[in-house]
């Protein structure tokens, strides 16, 4: 069974919902849209909150399958469930959707409202596409009328995000909850981890729950490693492989793409080389792989208005792992040689890890601003020229793509033990002007998981400053 750990801020936003429906006169009905990636936790969170609030709910998870057959599972799911409907739903079919949800809200009370969970709403959009209407039309004439919290969760970001937009059925009746990964604290603290450890476990494993009840409290990542991927079932194996099945089921252009993101390309060209896609394919793949979320577009942080090429990276720490090292390598796993995928891990570990660190080190730098030692900046990216000779992994100025003032400057330094040391602080003083809007007087920033040989800098994070940022006391909350 999975460690429930963290999402105090969801719970609570659920448990007001509920007591809002519990108070609420007239229409007490409140309708919810839960979204997060795939195995991000969101099913685990509604049956926390359900398990804690203890009045009758209905839990259905939408599955793929034809109308008739989804519509079916939905009144298996009212027969199993606690509410009073559910004696008439074994009794035998419902009829029609707008009759299993009016079944539903009659018997609700204040006293006993109910929870109608609908998971994996995109699932059902794509089996029955009227449901958004049917959904609308029941809660405005039933639902919100009853003492009832209606919650539809999905992991297609972009179609969950777009389900409560002006000119769809439910525009206006809808409250937002995403739901996190869990943060690299939160995974740290559940595996019993330092913060370097913590961070390491973060560039393998993302914030997903599932993946970090793998791994036994205080055991090292190479013993980790080398267990599951010595296992063709692992969820470790498994879970990148299904997330691009759902994520992409028919679009190999898009998956060639992003197996080009995953192995290392960056730039527009480099990437367009490796999937061997051609230019019109290629932005089509790039904007659908955008709005799932898969890759994010990065462009240069500086005071200019345009300046270099952007650059394409996988979003996801877990999945970018997924791609460079076990989704190139499933059949040696599949055959038994997961040994062999594990050694090859650790022989890129150390180059691999450098650069996949930055992102993790923008946000928690992020996090802590405002910061008087970072001057007035509110935004962190990272600067690079055309010709690539030039690259600084930070960024920090006022504004969140430009900034006419470079309030820092900053070099990541994620060796094993070597220091940040006087030559990496010699690299970053040459690079600091090269960036626009920086002078002599932008703040230097050093980044190492190893400490620093020089007192020269005017910031110095590690690990355990990273690690910070991510505890709700970094932002004085209890």
């Amino acid at each position: 069974m999975e460690t429930f750990v963290g999402r105090e801020e969801q719970l609570q936003t659920l448990a007001t919902e509920l007591e809002q429906v519990r108070m609420g006169a007239g229409k007490p009905g409140r309708a919810l849209a839960i979204r997060g990636r795939r195995q991000v936790g969101k099913s685990t969170l509604v049956e926390e909150f359900i398990g804690r609030a203890g009045v009758p709910s209905v839990f259905y998870v939408a599955s793929r399958q034809p109308a008739a057959r989804e519509l079916e599972l939905f009144r298996e799911a009212i027969a199993a469930s606690d509410t009073p409907a559910a004696e008439i739903a074994r009794s035998g079919s419902l009829g029609s959707w707008d009759a299993a949800l009016a079944l539903l809200s009659r018997d609700a009370t204040a006293e006993r409202p109910l929870i109608l969970v609908i998971d994996e709403l995109p699932y059902l959009v794509e089996s029955e596409p009227a449901i958004e209407g049917t959904l609308q039309k029941a809660w405005d004439r039933l639902l919100a009328r009853a003492p009832v919290l209606l919650v539809l969760v999905g992991s297609d970001l972009s179609m969950m995000e777009a389900l409560g937009q002006h000119g769809r059925p439910l525009y206006g009746r809808l409250r937002e909850i995403v739901v996190p990964p869990l943060a690299p604290a939160e995974v740290g603290e559940l595996l019993d981890l330092d913060a370097p450890a913590a961070l390491d476990a973060y560039l393998a494993i993302g914030g997903f729950p599932r993946l970090a009840s793998l791994r036994r409290r205080g055991e090292g990542i190479w013993r980790f490693l080398s267990r599951e991927l010595a296992d063709p079932t692992s969820p470790l194996v498994v879970i990148g492989e299904r997330s691009v099945n759902a994520e992409l089921p028919v679009d190999m252009q898009s998956r060639r793409v992003l197996a080009a993101i995953g192995a290392g390309e960056r730039a527009y060209s480099a990437i367009e080389r490796r999937a061997g896609v051609e230019r019109t394919s290629l932005v089509r793949s790039l904007k659908a792989l955008q709005e799932k979320r898969m890759v994010i577009k990065q462009t240069p942080y500086s005071s200019r208005q345009r300046g270099s090429p952007p650059r394409y990276v996988v979003a996801d720490p877990y999945l970018r792992f997924w791609l460079r090292f076990i989704g190139p390598n499933l059949e040696l796993i599949e055959r038994g040689r997961g040994d062999l995928v594990a050694e090859r891990v650790r022989a890129s570990w150390d180059s691999y890890r450098g650069r996949a660190i930055e992102p993790l080190v923008r946000a928690a730098i992020e996090r802590r601003l405002p910061d008087p030692g970072l001057g007035d900046a509110q935004f962190v990216g990272g600067y690079w020229t055309r010709d690539g000779r030039l690259e600084v992994d930070l960024v920090g100025g006022r504004e969140p793509h430009r900034s006419d003032t470079i309030d820092f400057v900053g070099s990541v330094k994620w060796r094993e033990r070597q220091r940040f040391d006087r030559r990496d602080l010699a690299a970053l003083v040459a690079a600091r002007p090269q960036v626009p809007g920086a002078d002599e007087t932008t703040r230097l920033v050093g980044v190492s998981r190893s400490g620093f040989a020089t007192n020269e800098l005017d910031i110095e994070l590690g690990p355990e400053e990273l690690i910070a940022a991510w505890r709700p006391k970094a932002h004085g909350r209890g």
